[in-house]
């Protein structure tokens, strides 16, 4: 595409993983978890970059954060097409909100804890209440800055964002969904926030998903329990399921991609077909994947519930996987949550009837 055109704009529904339109295919499963580990924020810039060259529309907007947000190529590149405010986040956003209004596609991006705290009435009143389609980008989240401390914590995002109406919540697991999940929200008809992992993560996507907004992806069937994670707590979620298989436990892991639209059927269908369901973020308890599923399956179908996240209080100063280990977030801890979860369903069924335990 030469410079000075657009891109037709496309279609919103869904994206293509690795599968070919209109084909008719099984529930994609992933049998094994690939060993090599790669960086979401690499993928988030590399689809940013062929998104600017397919659509004169694409910019990116920062807050002195070239670097921590990958985008060194991309101002190599655009570099007209590069807004930096310097230190101003609640600047950013309504830049970026600026921007949409007058007809470009703008990806703010920042650190998150500083683009979702300090920009918070922005996003809210710019982005969300107005419509402007601003895809807001919050790199390094959930305590990926581990020694900076609790100030650079990003734990309270999901539950601060999911609470702001009609704005996607949107936490890709692996490089594969980043990059759909990018593509996905330059298209979309309002305004999103993609929550960009800074730990290096396995691919976890099955060949052939498809992403589409307001669903989530079965990684694994079981019927045991089911496991609802998000970001980097799905690929510790399948190991735990791989390493449960092998004791005759079968565990269900969906990927939540949309914390916020929820995927409501699928909850509900772990709910109805498992003895209990599980749910690891790397955020705090209070509002975000657990809460928001805790509280669909309360009104619709109560089960067995376990909530796994940071219980409500500042995560201390300290090395990343040091705060893993310390709040449970690995896969030790979701085999403990599971073997937890059977224990208090001991005798009781709460699945639907007819389905059999095989």
């Amino acid at each position: 595409m030469t410079a000075g055109t657009r891109a037709p704009e496309p279609g919103v529904e869904h994206v293509e993983m690795g599968l070919e339109a209109g084909e008719d295919h099984d529930i994609p499963q992933l049998s094994v978890l690939r060993e090599e580990t790669f960086d979401c924020r690499k993928a988030f810039a590399e689809e940013l970059i062929a998104l600017a060259r397919e659509d004169d529309r694409i910019v990116a907007v920062c807050n002195d954060s070239v670097g921590s947000s990958n985008l060194g190529a991309f101002k190599a590149e655009f570099p007209d097409r590069l807004i930096n405010v310097g230190i101003a986040e609640q600047d950013l956003v309504g830049v970026g909100a600026g921007l949409a209004n007058g007809g470009m596609i703008p990806f703010v991006s920042a650190a998150a804890p500083f683009l979702t705290g300090r920009a918070l009435e922005q996003i809210k009143a710019d982005v969300a209440y107005t419509g402007a389609r601003v895809v807001l980008c919050g790199q390094s989240p959930g305590m990926a800055y581990g020694e900076l401390g609790p100030t650079h914590h990003s734990i309270e995002d999901l539950s601060w964002l999911r609470a702001i109406a009609g704005l996607p919540v949107v936490v890709p697991a692996d490089p594969d969904q980043t990059r759909a999940a990018v593509r996905w929200a330059a298209s979309a008809p309002t305004g999103s926030y993609l929550r960009i992992a800074r730990f290096k993560v396995p691919a976890v996507t099955p060949d052939g998903t498809v992403f589409e907004p307001g669903r989530s992806v079965q990684v694994t069937d079981g019927d045991d329990v089911a496991v609802l994670a998000i970001g980097t707590m799905v690929s510790r979620a399948v190991e735990a399921a791989h390493r449960l298989r092998a004791d005759g436990v079968s565990v269900r892991v969906l990927n939540m991609t949309f914390v916020s639209p929820l995927d409501t059927q699928a909850v509900l269908r772990a709910a109805r077909e498992t003895h209990g369901i599980l749910t690891a973020e790397e955020a705090t308890v209070s509002g975000g994947l657990g809460a928001a599923v805790a509280s669909l399956v309360a009104q619709e179908h109560p089960v067995p519930m376990r909530i796994l996240g940071i219980p409500g209080v500042f995560a201390p100063t300290g090395d990343a996987a040091f705060l893993l280990e310390h709040f449970g977030l690995t896969t030790e801890g979701i085999i403990e949550g599971v073997r937890s979860l059977l224990g208090a369903g001991v005798g009781r069924d709460h699945r639907e009837p007819g389905r059999d335990r095989s």
